[in-house]
Formats: C-alpha cells, structure tokens, sequence
C-alpha cells in the first residue's frame, strides 16, 4: 500500500501525557495477548527499544511495568558495549519500536540481540505502515504486534473529513 500519509511519531516525545497513554496501550494489548490459551506473544524479561523511535516508548513502558530495559547502539563509532543495560543471554526480549515499514530496524535490532545470546520472538509497534514489515519479520522468527496500522489511520481521517478516498488507496 503506497501512501501519501505521513505519520511523524516521534513528536510523541514533545507531549508525554500521550507518550506515556501509547506505552500504556502497548502493555494493555501485550497483557490481553498473553492471557489467550494460545498465547501469540511468548512471555519476555528484558525490552528493547529500537534507536531512535523506539526509545521513548520502550523507555516508558519498562517504567510502567518495572520491565528492565536495554537497547542496541546504532552503528557508528567503537564501544565497549554493543548493547546498554543489564540482561543474561537466554534472556528473551521484545522489542518496540514506534513504526514499522519495511521492517529493517526491528531486523537489525534483533539480529545484534540474538548475536549476543538474547532470545526475541516478538516485536510491538504502535503503527505498522503495511509496507512488507510483518512479513519480512515474520520469515525472521519475530511476530510482529502493532496498536494501530496505517490503513485504520487512513480510514479514520477520511471518516473525519481530513483527507478524501483519493488520498488513499
């Protein structure tokens, strides 16, 4: 689905009433999933949040579930520690990252995980923009949860009046 629509969620930062409602929506779908017979999303100790999008949402997540938090340095200049924070390999993660497209930063994210002994199965997104991403996950090993995709928030803003159906396809 190729779309004119742009969804710039890292403004989310400049209004942390809403931030802090979204991570509060991830956990509440994540909880509702977990307590299915066949649960979709396998239970996790640790959360990763996906530079640069991600880090807010996964850093107020881990606050409101006491949830320990790392994440993966983007690449770039030489550390002593490709990933930040307390974990133990074997350790499952989920990983959160705020949109996903394609899918290649939660990729990414999870590949230097695994290199590093870390289990990750699933991954939550507030907005999948249904361009390849769960399906590119999905041949990874990672189960993809997203809270809104961009064909509901096309379909809203049409509903209101803010775009009309030639807008979106």
């Amino acid at each position: 689905m190729h779309s004119p629509i742009y969804v710039n969620v890292r403004r989310l930062i400049s209004t942390p009433l809403v931030l802090d409602r979204c991570a509060g929506i991830m956990r509440d779908e994540l909880g509702a999933l977990m307590q299915m017979r066949n649960a979709p999303v396998k239970p996790f100790g640790v959360v990763c949040g996906v530079p640069f999008g991600g880090l807010h949402l996964s850093t107020v997540y881990s606050i409101r579930t006491s949830m320990p938090m790392i994440y993966v340095h983007p690449p770039g200049k030489e550390r002593d520690a490709m990933i930040e924070g307390i974990y133990r390999p074997g350790q499952s993660c989920l990983i959160i990252d705020d949109l996903v497209t394609g899918g290649g930063s939660i990729l990414e994210t999870a590949r230097h995980l695994r290199d590093f002994g870390l289990y990750v199965h699933d991954a939550i997104a507030l907005v999948d923009r249904q361009e390849g991403g769960r399906r590119a996950l999905k041949a990874a090993g990672v189960n993809l949860t997203s809270v809104l995709s961009l064909e509901q928030i096309a379909n809203h803003l049409r509903s209101r009046g803010h775009i009309d159906a030639s807008s979106h396809g």
